[in-house]
Parts: structure tokens; C-alpha cells; sequence
């Protein structure tokens, strides 16, 4: 899984990785196979939707302090 932010913390968790920082975007990439990424996704983990449980991308980077690019903004 990517992320693609404007910014981050100088320290990352050992399951993401930046890819590439070009022009203010930075690419993150996620190692969804890490237990260690499981137990954060297990720890906020709440009901999304009516029977759907899951994690926002939103309230996983406020916790990482990423500031993830808004896509719905329109240019």
C-alpha cells in the first residue's frame, strides 16, 4: 500500500518506507504484511461503516504525524 504526503515525522515505523520525495510529494510505502503494522491497524480499528470495520487513512496518518495529500481538492 502507498502513501503519498506532504510531510512526515524524521522517524518512521520500521513497516513504511519513503520511496521517493520529489517537488514537496512524498511517497510512502506500507508493508501491510508487518505484524507490527497489523497491531496499529488492530489498535484503531473501529466500525466505518454499518458492519464494515476498518481504519481511515485519515486517523492512521494523525497518529503517524503524516500530513497525507488531500486528492478530493479540486485544482
Amino acid at each position: 500500500m502507498k502513501l503519498y504526503a506532504t510531510s512526515i515525522p524524521p522517524a518512521l515505523p520500521t513497516w513504511a518506507t519513503v520511496i521517493s520525495n520529489n517537488a514537496g510529494l512524498i511517497e510512502v510505502e506500507i508493508n501491510d504484511e508487518s505484524p507490527d503494522f497489523h497491531s496499529i491497524i488492530e489498535e484503531f480499528s473501529t466500525e466505518i461503516e454499518p458492519g464494515i470495520v476498518g481504519v481511515k487513512a485519515e486517523e492512521l496518518c494523525n497518529q503517524l504525524s503524516i500530513e497525507m495529500v488531500d486528492t478530493s481538492e479540486e485544482n
